[in-house]
């Protein structure tokens, strides 16, 4: 039966009088079809190495594929807002790396990384290392500061280019050592490692397995790890800060979501990442990255994140890092 509504419209009714309720379509559980991991890097590097093993855990564990895809570009950045623009549905998350809060605070970015990302899940973490020229006459952390001191502005130092994460952990180190360096970019840390060995510059402050080889092979001195969490089978060295200097510092890799992704998706996820890094094949993994496995809640990450920016945006300012 119906009957015209007061705007001239026909209601049906229903039974005795009551308005049929309209149809509600049940919502799919999440996940019903494919989740987009992004690498904001080539194929290849650390992140790359970092997100497929997961992906692979992740796709086990939620029955649906989870498909890489590199969006590199602008030290991360193209990717980042690929994802930051991309729906809060729990489809598309990104691995990235410690470069994603350097970034944020060096270039100019349509996104902040906890203005516009959830943080998921951080999953590994490892030390640089500091690595000198055999020629150059130190031996230890208070002997490379002394020789800088004595030398302001004639220590050399490389990186794998302006504004990218080494080039913020050795203005760091300048800064809490007091020392003035010179920064010495190249298109890459391979480069920078074989300038090392050659002498053209005498310092790096660097990832273990960015120059693994001519650490075994004694071509460059290693000095100390820059923070705790030494990977099994690393050569044996004792860390900055055991040398008196403030200096406590460890790359890291996360797992990320567009900024309000729901909390029972934010809590499966990052339950199911947890579970990945305890996995002992995805450790030995990780360990041949250098990384270590390193679960933990996402505020705990959050939080992590906080005290990360604010520390390299502080770098950033006194350093004058900024690339346009």
């Amino acid at each position: 039966m119906t009957m015209m509504d007061g705007f001239g419209r026909r209601t049906l009714l229903a039974g005795a009088g009551v308005l049929a309720a309209p149809a509600v379509r049940a919502q799919a559980p999440w996940p019903s079809r494919p989740v987009r991991l992004v690498v904001p890097f080539p194929p290849g590097g650390s992140n790359d190495v970092v997100a497929r093993p997961l992906a692979e855990r992740l796709q086990q564990k939620l029955g649906q594929p989870v498909v890489i895809e590199n969006r590199a570009g602008a030290g991360g950045a193209i990717g980042a807002s690929n994802v930051a623009q991309s729906p809060v549905d729990g489809y598309t998350l990104m691995v990235s790396s410690s470069s994603f809060a350097t970034t944020s605070v060096s270039q100019r970015v349509p996104w902040g990384v906890l203005e516009n990302f959830t943080p998921v899940a951080l999953l590994a973490r490892s030390p640089f290392i500091v690595i000198v020229n055999n020629d150059l006459p130190v031996r230890s952390i208070q002997d490379l500061v002394r020789l800088a001191k004595e030398r302001p502005g004639r220590i050399d130092y490389g990186t794998s280019g302006p504004g990218g994460i080494n080039h913020f952990v050795t203005e760091y180190f300048a800064q809490r050592a007091g020392v003035q360096m010179n920064h010495v970019p190249y298109r890459g840390t391979g480069p920078a490692v074989t300038d090392l060995v050659a002498g053209h510059i005498q310092l790096m402050i660097t990832t273990l397995p960015s120059a693994a080889g001519v650490v075994r092979d004694g071509r460059v001195r290693l000095l100390a790890y820059s923070a705790e969490g030494i990977p099994a089978g690393a050569p044996a060295a004792p860390q900055v800060k055991d040398s008196g200097l403030d200096y406590d510092i460890a790359i890291w890799w996360g797992l990320f979501a567009p900024h309000g992704l729901p909390a029972p998706i934010l809590e499966r996820l990052n339950a199911e990442a947890n579970v990945a890094l305890r996995d002992p094949d995805m450790a030995r993994l990780y360990q041949g990255e250098g990384a270590t496995p390193s679960p933990g809640t996402p505020a705990q990450f959050a939080d992590m994140l906080r005290a990360d920016i604010a520390r390299w945006r502080e770098v950033a300012q006194l350093a004058n890092i900024r690339i346009e």
